[in-house]
């Protein structure tokens, strides 16, 4: 087992349920009671996120998810990393998730990374035991190592090891980036500033379950070989400009949206 795959199997085992009620709408996929959105971050509505607050994924983290670390201005989501012992750990981080799971469709986002060596940039998608659901998942990850690159990576019933990367042109940190994937039942597509920069076809790599949508910021101190060495000398942030999942056969919601383009 290599060690992403380790920091990767801590999640099966993380994730609250929350069981929280939703209105229900019809998806491709059971569960999949999300519907097309798009999230400027005008304000942090907690209707659509949760967020991750006093625990963490396991050994491998180095800092404890803190609502402190979540904050909205201006029309941007930061999630930060600071120095700030809670428990055991002697960092905090943030993070939030959707109330909701979402099955096929586009998902979008833009913005920018976290830098220092040891961090991880983070948006994806994730289901898994505590929600009764195998380990799917779907991965953006920008790695405070090398922001010219992120990787994307996808989990089917806790099996990954399907890595890619793909180049930044200027930098994931130094500027926001549009980091999208379109997932449908036979295919997979992940986008970089609306250019295809990975595709999946094989059945067998592509997950079927529905999921929910992740943005979080997080250190090791013990996963160098794949984030880099961590050193801390100032806070850190990720910055979130906009996030939208649209349903497939639904319109294009904003001028920007990769949808617009396929269509």
């Amino acid at each position: 087992m290599t060690k992403k795959t380790t920091a990767h199997a801590y999640r099966l085992a993380l994730f609250t349920t929350l069981g929280i009620a939703l209105s229900s709408t019809a998806g491709a996929q059971p569960n999949a009671s999300g519907k097309s959105f798009v999230d400027n971050f005008d304000r942090l509505d907690s209707g659509l996120w949760y967020v991750s607050d006093g625990w963490n994924n396991g050994p491998h983290q180095n800092c404890t998810w803190s609502k402190t670390q979540v904050t909205v201005s201006n029309g941007v989501l930061e999630l930060g990393f600071d120095k700030r012992r809670i428990g055991e750990r002697e960092y905090v981080c943030g993070e939030i998730q959707t109330r909701s799971r979402f099955g096929y469709g586009t998902y979008e986002v833009r913005m920018k990374s976290a830098e220092p060596p040891g961090l991880n940039s983070a948006f994806f998608t994730y289901i898994g035991p505590t929600d009764k659901k195998p380990h799917d998942e779907i991965d953006f990850e920008v790695l405070g190592k090398d922001t010219s690159q992120v990787q994307v990576n996808q989990y089917i019933s806790g099996k990954g090891g399907n890595e890619a990367l793909a180049d930044v042109p200027g930098g994931a940190s130094t500027a926001f980036n549009d980091y999208a994937f379109v997932w449908e039942k036979e295919r997979l597509r992940y986008f970089v500033n609306g250019e295809l920069v990975h595709e999946v076809t094989d059945p067998t790599k592509i997950p079927t379950n529905a999921q929910k949508i992740f943005l979080s910021l997080w250190g090791t101190d013990t996963l160098t070989n794949w984030m880099g060495p961590f050193s801390f000398s100032s806070p850190s942030r990720m910055q979130v400009d906009r996030l939208a999942f649209t349903a497939p056969g639904d319109a294009c919601q904003f001028d920007q949206s990769l949808v617009c383009k396929l269509k």
